[in-house]
Formats: C-alpha cells, sequence, structure tokens
C-alpha cells in the first residue's frame, strides 16, 4: 500500500476520475508515509519470516513506488509474484516494468471474477497451488459495493489456496467520526470508497488465523519504532491486517 493504493483500481474510470479527485476533493486527508511502511512490510514479513515465494496482488495499481515483486524479491529471489488488474494502462506500464522479470507477470482481469483469474494460464503457470500463496487485497475491497459481495470474492481466492497461505487485506475504515463524510465524498467523485466498520472488515477474514497484531489501523501494524500520539484522521483513514489458512 504505497501512497498511490487508494488508487489501486477495479476499472479504468476510476483511475480517469483521480484527477477530478484531486481538483475536488481538498478536504481529503494526505495519504501518511506509514500506509507504504506497511505494505511493504507486510509482504517484507511474509517473505522473510513465514517463507511465502509466491503472491497473487489483486487490483496491484503497478506501477508503484515499492511494487511487491521488488520488496518480495528483495528477500527471496525465487519469489514469484502475478499482478492483477483490469485497467490497460496498468497493464501497459506493468508490462514494461517487469519484460526481463521471469518469475513475475501481470494479468488483466477483474478481481471480481475469481474463477477466470484463478484458471487464467499465466497465473497457472506462476504459482503453484499446492504450496501456499500469498493473497494481496491491498487498498482495493473499499472499492466493492456492498452488492458486489467483497467478503465473498476475498473467500473464493482463499478457498482456492493451501493450508499456510495467508490473506493480507487493508481498505477504507470507518473508524473515526469523519469517516461518513469521507465516505459520501468519495462515492460522489469517485463512484466508490466505502468505509466499513473493523467488524465489517474482520468478515473478511472469516475462520482465518489473524497474524498479530490482528486488524488495526496501518500505523499500528508491526510499527518500526513506538507511535508517538495519537493517531490523525489519516493515519486512521486504512486498517489493515494479515491471515493465516489453518
Amino acid at each position: 500500500m504505497t501512497s498511490s493504493s487508494a488508487a489501486r483500481t477495479t476499472s479504468p474510470s476510476i483511475a480517469r476520475s483521480s484527477a477530478r479527485c484531486s481538483r475536488s476533493c481538498r478536504s481529503f486527508p494526505r495519504w501518511p508515509p506509514t500506509t507504504g511502511r506497511c505494505s511493504s512490510g507486510g509482504v517484507r514479513h511474509l517473505t522473510e519470516v513465514v517463507g511465502i515465494r509466491q503472491f497473487i496482488d489483486l487490483g496491484s495499481g503497478l506501477p508503484t513506488r515499492e511494487n511487491t515483486h521488488q520488496v518480495a524479491q528483495r528477500y527471496a529471489p525465487d519469489a514469484r509474484v502475478v499482478y492483477v488488474d483490469n485497467d490497460p494502462i496498468v497493464l501497459a506500464h506493468g508490462r514494461a516494468l517487469l519484460a526481463e522479470n521471469e518469475n513475475t507477470t501481470v494479468v488483466t482481469a477483474d478481481l471480481r471474477d475469481p474463477a477466470a483469474i484463478l484458471a487464467h494460464p499465466d497465473v497457472r503457470r506462476l504459482i503453484d497451488f499446492s504450496q501456499p500463496v500469498g493473497v494481496m487485497l491491498v487498498g482495493i475491497l473499499h472499492h466493492l459495493h456492498d452488492g458486489e459481495d467483497p467478503e465473498g470474492v476475498a473467500k473464493a481466492y482463499m478457498a482456492a489456496v493451501p493450508s499456510g497461505s495467508h490473506l493480507f487485506m487493508t481498505a477504507f475504515c470507518a473508524s473515526f467520526p469523519e469517516a461518513a463524510e469521507l465516505e459520501e465524498t468519495y462515492l460522489r467523485v469517485l463512484g466508490t470508497g466505502r468505509f466499513r466498520t473493523m467488524e465489517e472488515l474482520q468478515r473478511f477474514f472469516g475462520d482465518l488465523e489473524m497474524l498479530e497484531p490482528g486488524l488495526v489501523s496501518l500505523p499500528e501494524w508491526r510499527p518500526d519504532e513506538p507511535i508517538p500520539g495519537e493517531l490523525t484522521v489519516a493515519e486512521r483513514l486504512m486498517a489493515g491486517g494479515i491471515a493465516r489458512k489453518p
């Protein structure tokens, strides 16, 4: 989740709307540096500590400052990464970025269709579904409306991977009084941007085993140093966590 994670897209229209958002939404909180640190830290933990060697990064929004394959392959050069996005701009940038990386690819598909993605030949080529997989839904599920069943989408991916796989999920969180107003603004300008409660977000993990410290605001997920004081609105904008499939 770099600072661009909020713009991870489920359709090209969201990317095109970002320019309108920057002009119209002057009240939007500025993304704090801890957002990117949490994303990189999560991938590093899964690679270096847990031992995950393959990732499916859904709604990836390539390119970002610290892409999943760059972090994972820094700690495990043999790590394999499949990026999934249905924005053709992401596809063009991604293929250029990954042209000389045989352990990484980008697939054009809609994350709301798990069956099609899991059966895609490029996914099957790089991902060994007999071995643990890191499934990443980072900064994307808030772009799915309730009627699109984001909980079911998350669970469909985790149902397809074996024991020892992990779900890394972050999303907008209604953990502060201003959340309702921000949600209304996002929905009006972008058409997406659902702020869910901690209880709603926790349901995305289902029966998976949460890694410490559980589902928390992003700066609280394994910080490099103690948090100096109360979190700001921007720091509470997103919550996330990592959980293991038993």
